[in-house]
Parts: structure tokens; sequence; C-alpha cells
């Protein structure tokens, strides 16, 4: 055991060491680590939330939530992992069990998943926009047309409401 100035220098250098580590074990998430945080925003009289936990243990959570009138309409769970066929959204709108869309593009702060064969969405879009704003987007066929919904948040700063 070290002790005196020498141990608590070593304490030191690794309590600095640990404090700007980056959180471990998020798996390959890269990807989707950008969309990390507290986003909200509204739609005419809709409160929109959404919030991603860091990765770590190779999944990041997210819950997303809109209120109108102060009651709460909507909500989703959702989960992207890093699986051995690659990453993967788990949505969960209403709690109901996970429907899985895999990642098929990746291009800089913007991620599309898809699932081809779900009734809608088939495909999920995230896109952070140049204005810092978050920005997703559902889309897929319903009865032969293109169908879509888009939501933007802006990320919620600590302690701020």
């Amino acid at each position: 055991m070290l002790g005196g100035t020498a141990g608590l220098a070593l304490l030191g250098v690794m309590t600095f060491a640990l404090a700007e580590a980056p959180p471990s074990g998020g798996g390959d998430l890269a990807p989707v680590a950008w969309m990390s945080g507290s986003w909200a925003g509204t739609h005419g009289d809709m409160q929109m939330e959404e919030l991603w936990m860091a990765p770590r243990g190779g999944a990041m959570l997210g819950l997303h939530r809109d209120v109108r009138g102060g009651k709460m309409v909507s909500f989703e769970y959702s989960r992207i992992e890093a699986t051995p066929q690659g990453i993967v959204y788990f949505a969960s709108p209403g709690g109901s069990a996970p429907t899985p869309f895999g990642l098929t593009e990746s291009k800089g702060k913007r991620v599309v998943f898809e699932n081809a064969i779900h009734d809608f969405p088939q495909r999920i879009i995230y896109w952070l926009g140049s204005d810092g704003a978050l920005h997703a987007r559902i889309e897929g066929i319903v009865e032969g047309k293109l169908a879509s919904e888009e939501w933007t948040w802006m990320r919620v700063r600590p302690g701020a409401r």
C-alpha cells in the first residue's frame, strides 16, 4: 500500500483519469450516441419530450411523452441496442411489445432504421439540424400512399424547464 505524498499523488491521478474517461461499455453505438440527452418541443398545443440515455452496456434507452391539456396522450419506450446483427432500434409505443428496426443508414448526425414488414411505420429517421434541434420522422406506406409524422425538439439544459 502506498502512503504519504506518493499515495495521495497516485489517488489524484486516478481520480482525474476516471473523471475524464468517457462512459464505458456502450458497445458499438457511436453512430447514434449523439442522440443522447433530454429534448423538448411543442407542436400546436402539444408538449413533446424525448429522452435518450447515453450508450452504456451496449444499449441506449429512450422515452417519449406527449402532453395536451395537462394530460398525457401518448408515450413510447425505446431502446437502441448493439446486437450481433448490427444496431437495432426497438420501439414500444404505448408500452406494447417491442418492434425491431435495423440501422440501414448512418451519415454524420443522421440515422435511418427500417423494418420493411412492419405495418406502419417502416422507417424511423433521426437527424440533428444545423440549429441543434433533434428531429425524428416516421414513414411508410399506408393504403398505397406514403404517410409520415415528424417531431422536432431542442435540447433541454440541465435544471431548465
